[in-house]
């Protein structure tokens, strides 16, 4: 509807000019206020705000504030994985974290120098050398990529599930056909020096007494020579 026309009173000689009537200005009220606030929102919002779509949302927030704060390595000539994990049944969620992680890096077919604790204790104290007394990494497993700490099994399963993994992963050597000959992938082998019984016979002090063997570890392995990498991350 428009607004009614009326003449402003003006001096005489001057030329009357027509000016709109606006209405008187209400205030507003705190009910006025809030009354949009309390309509519902719409559908297409709702759909927005539900709860999958929040945690969508949150897991892609969370994997780009790592990936800035800590961006994946450059790929170089000496890039690969270590895996700190445990073979031993004992704690069935460390196993089943452990196995999954494992299942996950295998998927990529990349070559991943897996180091299991069980198989030799000096394992658990390099990885306690390596990164000190940091909260939360005293769990199974632990992933290093490119001289880099990545993180435990919820950090691989995250990186997995957005994608980000095989980004974090390029550069490192494919993994090589087959199984290794001297230890068919386990990545152990029995002490030639003392048999697998970590205990070798010396004759010094003129009587003759077992001694530990110095070649292997506490349970008489030694790893494959042939799948062997260096030992530094």
């Amino acid at each position: 509807m428009w607004t009614s026309w009326e003449k402003i009173k003006v001096p005489r000689g001057a030329t009357a000019i027509a000016s709109p009537r606006l209405p008187n200005p209400k205030p507003s009220s705190l009910k006025d206020v809030r009354s949009p606030l309390d309509e519902p929102s719409s559908p297409s919002i709702a759909r927005r705000l539900s709860p999958k779509a929040v945690l969508h949302s949150v897991r892609s927030a969370s994997s780009v504030l790592r990936s800035w704060r800590s961006p994946p390595p450059s790929p170089c000539a000496e890039k690969r994985i270590v895996l700190y994990f445990t073979s031993l049944r004992v704690v069935r969620k460390t196993f089943e974290d452990c196995r999954f992680v494992r299942s996950i890096l295998r998927g990529h077919r990349v070559a991943v120098d897996e180091r299991d604790v069980s198989l030799d204790a000096g394992f658990l104290g390099e990885l306690g050398r390596i990164v000190g007394r940091r909260r939360g990494v005293t769990t199974l497993p632990q992933v290093f990529i490119g001289g880099r700490h990545v993180g435990g099994a919820d950090e691989i399963r995250q990186l997995h599930e957005t994608g980000e993994l095989r980004r974090y992963v390029e550069g490192v050597a494919p993994v090589p056909a087959g199984s290794c000959d001297g230890c068919g992938g386990v990545r152990f082998v029995i002490c030639a020096t003392c048999g697998g019984s970590h205990k070798c016979y010396s004759h010094k002090g003129g009587a003759g007494v077992f001694r530990s063997c110095p070649a292997c570890n506490e349970n008489g392995f030694i790893r494959c020579p042939q799948c062997r990498t260096s030992p530094a991350i």
